[in-house]
């Protein structure tokens, strides 16, 4: 029994000596695992394309660039719009002379046809027939090109002081400047039993050609039932008593000086001198931009300038002021008293001009 007991106490204190030594194991520490920060990229080094300087083509025709004698001649009523494109061209750099005469239509197209004298051509009408075939036949021979640069609305204008006339129909105006109607109540029997002064353009005038193709001729048909020209053009000339000058200002002093004159010129004059003058309405329309716009206003017209390539080529100092012109115009156009050619008729001025001088 005591040795049944002995070895059950010795069994007990070796298995406590047995795990006094094996003890509980040890903890290990956690592992830490830092995250992997991959190596900094550099930024890419953009390279910026190299743009080369591109030169304006049209830096030669700048009015500080040329120099050298520019002359221009024709419509009294083209006058006063280019010789305000003049002074600003002047302005802007330009240093040579440049020359506008007012001098009318016909004569300006003689002058550049005929002549060769000037460079520019300014018209109230479209070039005729008859100018371009002299142009043709010049030493030199011109070709013509055609620069539309505004509109013009022709304008029938009495006395401030003139009481009864508001309104006339185009067949009493044609009737009064052909000397069918020589007193005012033949017009209308409500009108004053006075004479009619009349004052109006020359021959030479492109304002005189607009107001017979569309007022006078009409009252004399050809033939073909057709108006005709020249038996509306001696009717006009043969007017007993009527005062014509090509000078726009002459006739205005005319009309404003009397309560029973009329007269007809551009739109300009008759704007700058609205205090003395009354514009007369045709067929009920007054003259203003918005019957000039709307096409209702029966007497209006375009405006031009004519040139020539070569001209252009060999005188850059006149490609230079058409350019300017061009590209200004419509700057000034409604303070001279005029109105801006449709957009598309001055597009075609520009690509007229861009052709020209390739």
């Amino acid at each position: 029994m005591l040795k049944t007991v002995r070895s059950l106490l010795f069994i007990v204190v070796a298995m406590s000596l047995l795990l006094a030594a094996c003890g509980t194991p040890a903890t290990e520490a956690p592992v830490v695992v830092e995250p992997t920060v991959a190596p900094a990229t550099e930024a890419p080094v953009v390279v910026e394309p190299t743009v080369a300087a591109v030169e304006d083509p049209m830096a030669m025709y700048a009015p500080d660039a040329v120099t050298g004698d520019i002359i221009t001649a024709g419509s009294s009523t083209v006058f006063p719009l280019s010789e305000r494109m003049a002074e600003l061209f002047g302005n802007e750099g330009y240093t040579g002379n440049l020359t506008v005469d007012s001098i009318g239509s016909g004569a300006g197209f003689e002058r550049f046809c005929k002549t060769g004298e000037t460079d520019v051509a300014n018209a109230s009408r479209a070039i005729k027939d008859s100018e371009v075939e002299a142009c043709a036949a010049l030493a030199t021979p011109r070709t013509p090109i055609e620069f539309r640069v505004g509109t013009d609305a022709l304008t029938v204008v009495v006395s401030a002081d003139n009481d009864f006339v508001t309104a006339l129909t185009k067949e009493q105006i044609g009737k009064i400047f052909t000397g069918q109607f020589t007193k005012w109540n033949e017009v209308d029997a409500s009108f004053p039993a006075e004479a009619i002064l009349v004052y109006g353009p020359g021959a030479d005038s492109g304002t005189f050609d607009y107001f017979n193709e569309v007022i006078v001729a009409p009252l004399y048909l050809n033939a073909d039932g057709k108006p005709d020209i020249a038996a509306g053009e001696e009717a006009l000339l043969g007017l007993e008593g009527a005062q014509f000058s090509e000078d726009d200002n002459v006739l205005v002093q005319g009309v404003e000086g009397s309560k029973y004159a009329i007269g007809y010129f551009g739109f300009a004059y008759f704007s700058e001198n609205s205090g003395a003058l009354k514009a007369v309405a045709v067929e009920g329309v007054e003259p203003n931009q918005t019957t000039v716009d709307d096409g209702s206003y029966p007497i209006s017209r375009p405006l031009f300038l004519y040139s020539d390539a070569s001209i252009l080529k060999e005188k850059p100092q006149v490609a230079a002021f058409i350019y300017f012109y061009l590209n200004n115009v419509n700057n000034e156009i409604s303070d001279i008293g005029y109105f801006p050619a449709p957009a598309a008729d001055l597009q075609a001025s520009m690509d007229a001009f861009t052709s020209a001088i390739k």
